[in-house]
């Protein structure tokens, strides 16, 4: 079974449903029975949309939004940047891709090993 994904206005609207039946003299878990979810889920939402109203949730959505277009922007700049600073160096001898430098070889030579 699926879970029900509230947008962030139901949430708020949800909320204030359940300040209002507490102030109308219901307990915090009868309230939260009332709408239909958990306690877990009532106080995350209360942590998160605790003192916001409707129009103020769509904006931090939206700049929510943005703010991961933009990582992503900035994640694939600096992917391009050191694409290129790699790009500029010159390339390495064949002797650093096989794994033995000269100073290897002297070493294995001076302790009578041969190569």
């Amino acid at each position: 079974m699926g879970t029900k994904r509230h947008k962030p206005e139901d949430v708020v609207a949800e909320l204030r449903q359940m300040d209002v039946l507490v102030s109308q003299g219901q307990s915090v878990g009868d309230a939260i029975r009332t709408t239909g979810v958990t306690e877990v889920t009532y106080y995350r939402w209360r942590k998160e949309y605790g003192g916001l109203k409707s129009d103020q949730v769509r904006r931090m959505k939206d700049l929510e939004t943005e703010n991961q277009g933009l990582r992503k922007v900035i994640a694939d700049l600096a992917l391009d940047k050191l694409m290129r600073s790699l790009a500029r160096r010159p390339p390495t001898s064949r002797r650093a891709h096989r794994g033995r430098t000269a100073s290897s070889k002297a070493s294995t030579r001076d302790c009578g090993m041969n190569s």
